[in-house]
C-alpha cells in the first residue's frame, strides 16, 4: 500500500438487490506454439478441458523416486492452432453482450513471461486480438443508436451526466475552438495509422442480440498502468515546460520533446462503493478506429524492456477500461431522457498482467530487479486474495480479504464482490525451461476456479412504451413525404373528393360592373360567397368529426398493439429467463463435474496416503504386539517368581508357627504338671479334713518319677480321643488399632444369625468401592456370601491392604480370609470307652471316668479359703468377656 494514501472511514454499504445465484470464475487455458529453438515440450492436451504437464528430463524423479505427472482441468483449453476468432467467441463475446445489457465484466490474461498474454489481448498485424474485436462488436451493435458527442458527460465521481442537444452543441463548439486550425486540417485529412491498421480490420462483424432500440449509447475509453504499485494514466497529455527540465525513469534529464511520465493517480470509492481511478482521462469515441487509436497512443507510453526471456517484456500491468453509457429516449422517442437514475453505466476491463519471472533466469539488475520484485509481489497478493476468498466460501469463515495490499487487487475489488463476471485466460508456454513457473501457474488457476462470484442483477429500465424510436422515425418520414407532396398535383381518390367538394359550391356570378349605379352584381357575389363559406364550414365540421373518429380508431389500434407488444415482451422475457436458468444449470453442472474430477483426484491421493498410513499402522501394531507379548512373558515370570516366594514365605511361616505351637504346648504341659501336683496336694488335704465325715478314700498309687510319666491334667487334654487340637486363639480383626478400613458390603447381602458379627469401628462402608474412599484408607475388607455344601450360608471376610500405584491411583492386595459359618449340632460327645485311648501321661484313679466337660472344667479348679464354691475351690478358666 502507498504510504501517502489516506484511509477513509468505511461507510455503511448500500442495500443491493439480494441475489443468491453465484457463478464460478471462468478460467480458460491457451497454449502457445513451440518456437524453432525449443525442442522439448512439457505440456500435452488430453481433451478440450484438460492438459497434462510432463516434467522435463532434468527433474523427472521426485523425492520418492517416482515419475510424477500433473493434470489440470479448465473450463476450456485452446491449443496452439486456435484462432483469435474462436477464442473471442468463447471468452470475450459473452462479456461484450453483458456490457451492452448494462452489466460489468473483467477479463485478464495471466501467465509466465513470454507465454503470449499481450498477443492474446492485442493481436498481431492481420490478426487482431480480443481488444479490437470487442471494440468492433460494440460499435457494430450500437452504431445506429449512438448519441451525439458530449450528450453524455463524465464527472469526477465515476458517474455520467446527460445534457440536452443545445448544451451538447455548445460543448462541441467550445472543444472545437480549443483545437488549432492546423489540428483541424490534420484531423480532416486523418487516416488510420498503418502500424495498427491490420489489427482492427475484422472481416467477421458480429452484433449483440437484444439491443434496446429505445435508448441511446455512448462509449468512453481509458487506459492506465500499474507500475511499481503506482497508478499512471497513459492517456494524460502534459504540456512541455521549456524552463524546468524533466527526468525519466532512469533518473537522467531528458529533452522536452521526449516522453515525460505522468503523475501517479489514486484510487477512490464512488457512492455505490465501486473503485475507480480519480482524475483518469476518459475519451469519448465513435468508431473502432478511433478507439483503437486511443489505445495505441497509450500503448506507446507503456513501460516495456528487453530481458533475457522476452525481447519486449511488459514491466507493468495495463488496464484498458471500456465504459458504455446508455439512457432511454423520452415518450416521444425524439430526445434523451435527462434523468440520472435512468442512466446506466457499465464497464468492461481488459487487463494484461505482467508475467511472473525469476531473477536467476532473467539476470535482472538495478531497476529491472525492482520492477520484477513489484510484479511478483502484486501477483502474490492476487493469489492471496483468491485463496482467502476460496477459504471463506468453502469453509464458511469470515477472514478479511487483503485487497488493499496491492493496487491491482484494490482496483478490481468490486468484481470479486459481485459486480460482474470475471474471466481469466491462462497463457502457457510449453517449453521445458518454463516447467516450474508453469506448475505454479496451474496451481493458481485450479484454486481460482473454485472461487464463486455473485451473478450481477439486471438493472431496472424505465417503464415507457417500447418502440418509441421506430414510431418517431416513421412519423418523421411520413411528415417529410407529406411536405414534399404539398402544393403538387392531386391524383387519385383525393382528386375525386376535391371535385365533388368544388361542384357542391354555387357557381360564382359575373363580377363585371358596368355602371356605378349597379346594385345587383355585388349583392349576388356576396350572397354566393356567404353560401360557399357555409358549405366550407359544414365540410370542415364534417372533416373534424371524421378526423376525430379516425384518431379514436388509431388510438384504439395503438393501445391494442401496445398490449400485444407488452404481452410478447413478457413472454420473451420469460423465455430469456428460462434460457438463463438453463444456462446457469448447465454451468453449474459443468462446475460440479469439474469439482467431482478434482475431488476424485484428491480422494485417490488421500487413498494412497491412507494405504501408506495403514501399512505403517500394521507395522507399528506388529511391534506393539511383540512388545506386549514380551511384557506379558515378563509379567508371567514375575508372577511365578512372586508365587514361588510366597510359597517359600508360607512354608517358612508354617514352620515357625508349628515350632511356636510346639514350644507353647511344651510350656503348657509344664504348667499343667505343676497345677496337677498342686491339685493332688489339695485333694490329699481335702481328704484329711473330711476324714471324719466320710470314709477315707484310697490313696492313688503313685509311681516313682523315674519309672513312669505322671499323668498331667490340663484344660484341654490332648489325650482325649476325637478332641480338637489345642490352637492359638484366632487373630481377630485388626480394626481395634488406629488403622482405617474400607468396608465393602454389597447391596444384596443376607443377614445371618451367627453370634460373631464383624464390627469395624471408624470404617467407611461402601456398596461399590471408589477411588475417593480407597485414597482415605489403608485397609480393605470385602464381605462375600455363598452357599456351602450343607445348605447353610457361609460368609467370607476377604481382607487386603491398599497400596498407592505409580500412576497416582490405588491398588488392593488381598492378604487374609476369615470365614463365618453356622452349623447345626449332629450329636453329643461320648464318654471315653477304655483306658487304652488315654494318653500315656494319664494316671489311673479311683474315681469314675471323666467326661470332656468334667475334664475341661476341673483342671482349673483350686481350693482357696473363703470361696463360695466350697472349701477352697476357685475357677481359673478365662472369664467371660462382658460388654461394657
Amino acid at each position: 500500500m502507498m504510504k501517502g494514501a489516506r484511509i477513509q472511514t468505511p461507510r455503511r454499504p448500500l442495500k443491493k438487490p439480494s441475489n443468491n445465484l453465484k457463478d464460478p470464475v471462468g478460467v480458460y487455458c491457451r497454449v502457445r506454439p513451440l518456437t524453432i529453438e525449443d525442442t522439448e515440450c512439457c505440456v500435452e492436451l488430453i481433451s478440450n478441458t484438460t492438459i497434462q504437464l510432463h516434467p522435463p528430463d532434468g527433474i523427472r524423479v521426485n523425492r520418492n523416486g517416482e515419475f510424477k505427472e500433473m493434470q489440470c482441468s479448465f473450463k476450456e483449453v485452446f491449443g496452439a492452432f486456435t484462432t483469435q476468432k474462436e477464442l473471442f467467441n468463447v471468452v470475450a463475446r459473452p462479456l461484450v453482450e453483458d456490457l451492452i445489457h448494462g452489466k460489468n465484466g473483467l477479463l485478464f490474461t495471466y501467465g509466465v513471461t513470454g507465454s503470449g498474454k499481450t498477443h492474446t489481448m492485442t493481436g498481431s498485424p492481420g490478426d487482431g486480438g480480443l481488444l479490437p474485436r470487442c471494440l468492433d462488436m460494440i460499435f457494430c451493435s450500437i452504431g445506429p443508436f449512438q448519441a451525439k458527442r458530449y450528450v453524455f458527460k463524465p464527472d469526477d465521481k465515476n458517474t455520467m451526466e446527460v445534457q440536452g442537444d443545445v448544451d451538447a452543441l455548445l460543448e462541441r463548439q467550445k472543444r472545437d475552438a480549443q483545437v488549432s486550425t492546423v489540428a483541424k486540417n490534420q484531423s480532416s485529412r486523418h487516416r488510420i495509422d498503418p502500424e495498427f491498421a491490420d489489427m482492427i480490420t475484422v472481416p467477421e462483424h458480429c452484433k449483440a442480440e437484444g439491443i434496446d432500440e429505445d435508448s441511446v449509447y455512448s462509449l468512453f475509453v481509458s487506459y492506465v498502468e500499474i507500475y511499481n504499485n503506482y497508478l499512471y494514466d497513459l492517456l494524460e497529455e502534459i504540456a512541455p515546460d521549456p524552463i524546468k527540465p524533466k527526468w525519466n525513469c532512469n533518473s537522467t534529464p531528458v529533452r522536452n520533446i521526449e516522453f515525460i511520465p505522468p503523475q501517479s493517480k489514486i484510487l477512490r470509492e464512488d457512492s455505490n462503493h465501486n473503485m475507480y481511478v480519480a482524475g483518469c482521462t476518459e475519451v469519448e469515441v465513435k468508431s473502432t478506429e478511433e478507439a483503437f487509436e486511443v489505445f495505441w497512443k497509450g500503448q506507446k507510453k507503456r513501460r516495456i524492456a528487453n530481458t533475457t526471456l522476452n525481447r519486449e517484456s511488459s514491466r507493468s500491468h495495463s488496464v484498458f477500461i471500456i465504459k458504455l453509457a446508455q439512457a432511454p429516449l423520452d415518450a416521444d422517442g425524439d430526445n434523451v431522457l435527462q434523468a440520472k437514475d435512468q442512466t446506466i453505466v457499465s464497464q468492461l476491463s481488459l487487463v494484461d498482467l505482467a508475467g511472473s519471472e525469476r531473477t536467476n533466469r532473467t539476470k535482472a539488475e538495478g531497476s529491472r530487479l525492482r520492477e520484477a520484485g513489484n510484479i511478483n509481489q502484486s501477483l502474490m497478493t492476487l493469489r492471496t486474495c483468491i485463496e482467502v476468498l476460496r477459504e471463506n466460501q468453502m469453509y464458511g469463515t469470515n477472514k478479511m480479504v487483503p485487497y488493499r495490499d496491492s493496487k491491482l487487487t484494490h482496483l478490481f475489488k468490486n468484481y470479486f464482490d459481485g459486480e460482474g463476471k470475471v474471466r481469466m485466460i491462462v497463457c502457457v508456454n510449453p517449453k521445458a525451461d518454463d516447467y516450474e513457473e508453469t506448475l505454479l501457474v496451474m496451481r493458481f488457476a485450479e484454486m481460482t476456479q473454485e472461487v464463486e462470484v455473485a451473478r450481477p442483477v439486471d438493472k431496472p429500465i424505465c417503464g415507457l412504451t417500447p418502440g418509441r424510436r421506430h414510431r418517431n422515425q416513421a412519423f418523421k418520414e411520413e411528415l417529410t413525404r407529406k411536405l414534399e407532396l404539398r402544393g403538387g398535383p392531386i391524383y387519385g381518390e383525393d382528386a375525386s373528393i376535391a371535385e365533388a367538394l368544388l361542384q357542391s359550391f354555387t357557381p360564382l356570378p359575373s363580377v363585371e360592373v358596368l355602371d356605378a349605379n349597379d346594385e345587383q352584381t355585388l349583392p349576388h357575389l356576396i350572397e354566393c360567397l356567404e353560401q360557399r363559406n357555409r358549405i366550407r364550414h359544414l365540410a370542415t365540421d364534417e372533416m373534424k368529426k371524421t378526423v376525430n373518429s379516425i384518431r379514436g380508431m388509431l388510438h384504439d389500434w395503438d393501445s391494442q398493439c401496445s398490449a400485444k407488444e407488452n404481452y410478447m415482451q413478457d413472454q420473451q422475457e420469460k423465455l430469456l429467463e428460462k434460457d438463463r436458468f438453463i444456462n446457469g444449470q448447465k454451468t453449474e453442472t459443468e462446475r460440479l463435474e469439474k469439482k467431482i474430477k478434482t475431488l476424485e483426484y484428491k480422494i485417490e491421493i488421500l487413498q494412497k496416503t491412507a494405504n501408506i498410513y495403514e501399512e505403517d499402522k500394521r507395522t507399528l501394531q506388529h511391534e506393539l504386539d511383540e512388545r506386549d507379548h514380551k511384557l506379558h512373558r515378563e509379567l508371567s515370570d514375575k508372577r511365578r517368581l512372586e508365587q514361588r516366594m510366597q510359597g517359600v514365605m508360607s512354608d517358612t511361616k508354617m514352620k515357625w508357627e508349628k515350632e511356636c505351637e510346639r514350644r507353647v504346648q511344651a510350656k503348657q504341659l509344664e504348667m499343667q504338671n505343676k497345677l496337677w501336683v498342686k491339685d493332688e496336694k489339695l485333694k490329699q488335704l481335702k481328704a484329711i479334713v473330711a476324714e471324719a465325715k466320710t470314709e477315707k478314700p484310697e490313696k492313688p498309687v503313685r509311681t516313682p518319677r523315674g519309672k513312669d510319666k505322671v499323668h498331667v491334667r490340663s484344660a484341654s487334654p490332648p489325650s482325649v480321643p476325637n478332641a480338637p487340637p489345642v490352637r492359638l486363639r484366632h487373630r481377630r480383626s485388626r480394626s481395634a488399632g488406629g488403622e482405617r478400613w474400607v468396608d465393602h458390603k454389597p447391596v444384596g447381602s443376607v443377614e445371618t444369625d451367627t453370634v460373631l458379627q464383624p464390627h469395624i469401628p471408624n470404617a467407611i462402608t461402601v456398596a461399590v468401592p471408589n477411588e475417593k474412599a480407597l485414597a482415605k484408607c489403608d485397609k480393605y475388607i470385602l464381605t462375600h456370601q455363598e452357599l456351602a455344601s450343607d445348605g447353610e450360608i457361609e460368609t467370607k471376610l476377604i481382607k487386603g491392604e491398599v497400596y498407592k500405584t505409580r500412576g497416582g491411583g490405588q491398588a488392593v492386595q488381598f492378604t487374609d480370609i476369615e470365614k463365618l459359618k453356622q452349623e447345626a449340632p449332629t450329636g453329643t460327645r461320648k464318654r471315653r470307652s477304655s483306658h487304652s485311648a488315654a494318653p500315656p501321661q494319664q494316671v489311673e484313679t479311683t474315681e469314675s471316668e471323666w467326661t470332656d466337660v468334667e475334664t475341661r472344667c476341673s483342671v482349673a479348679v483350686e481350693m482357696r479359703a473363703g470361696s463360695n464354691l466350697g472349701p477352697g475351690y476357685q475357677h481359673h478358666a478365662q472369664p467371660k468377656r462382658r460388654k461394657p
